[in-house]
């Protein structure tokens, strides 16, 4: 039965270790799922009314908005779960973790497959937006706020907007960090590509003043010789 692999696997990967009870009783996740799944059954009978109306009662009760057509796969873990957005021609692997505020969105308005493929036990942290019919590979982590718009290789690890591997950034490694998923960020050291640029900005400015500074030396040597 669903409901008991769904609670294991809350028990299993949430560092809180809830009893069962709790699983079952306070996880919106995990109500999210199991509403979601009559929904899809209604869309796939062709009674999309209906599936949208589960689905909207499922959006008011556990702030997951999950379009009924949209593909989940089993032992799907939502954590905290407020703000979650999967898209209608979303598809979503086996074993997949998903924090809050992550969205599955298109970024077309024309029919057809717009949204993201979710590989099997693949990671998506808190805030992040995965856009468009791109894939990402099995295995693969995508760090907390992250803007996902091209496809990730399985395995990869990918941070930032746009989001790329962490050694793309320009980073230079501090100590790794201990943790074993990308809820609240990933990779070595901070990762602030905005702040990058800035850096690189400042350094060039300085640069330049002290070139005019030289040139202003320069043109005063030559100004008292003659």
């Amino acid at each position: 039965m669903e409901l008991f692999e769904l609670v294991r696997t809350i028990r299993a990967r949430d560092p809180a270790r809830p009893t069962w009870l709790e699983a079952v009783t306070s996880y919106a996740g995990l109500h999210a799922v199991l509403i979601h799944r009559v929904a899809h059954a209604c869309y796939r009978l062709g009674l999309k009314a209906l599936a949208r109306m589960v689905s909207h009662t499922g959006r008011f009760v556990t702030g997951i908005e999950i379009h009924p057509g949209a593909k989940l796969g089993r032992r799907l873990f939502i954590d905290h779960g407020m703000g979650v957005v999967i898209g209608e021609t979303a598809e979503v692997g086996d074993d997949v973790l998903i924090y809050h505020g992550v969205t599955l969105g298109g970024l077309s308005g024309q029919p057809g497959k717009r949204h993201p493929t979710i590989g099997d036990g693949v990671a998506i942290g808190a805030g992040a937006q995965v856009l468009g019919p791109i894939l990402v590979g099995a295995g693969a982590r995508v760090g907390a706020n992250a803007v996902v718009v091209a496809e990730v290789p399985a395995g990869e690890t990918v941070v930032g907007i746009p989001a790329r591997p962490p050694q793309e950034h320009r980073v230079m490694p501090a100590k790794p960090a201990q943790v074993e998923s990308p809820g609240y960020g990933l990779g070595f050291g901070p990762c602030d590509p905005v702040g990058e640029e800035l850096a690189i900005l400042r350094s060039e400015v300085a640069a330049l003043r002290a070139e005019m500074a030289e040139l202003r030396r320069h043109s005063s040597r030559i100004n008292a010789a003659e």
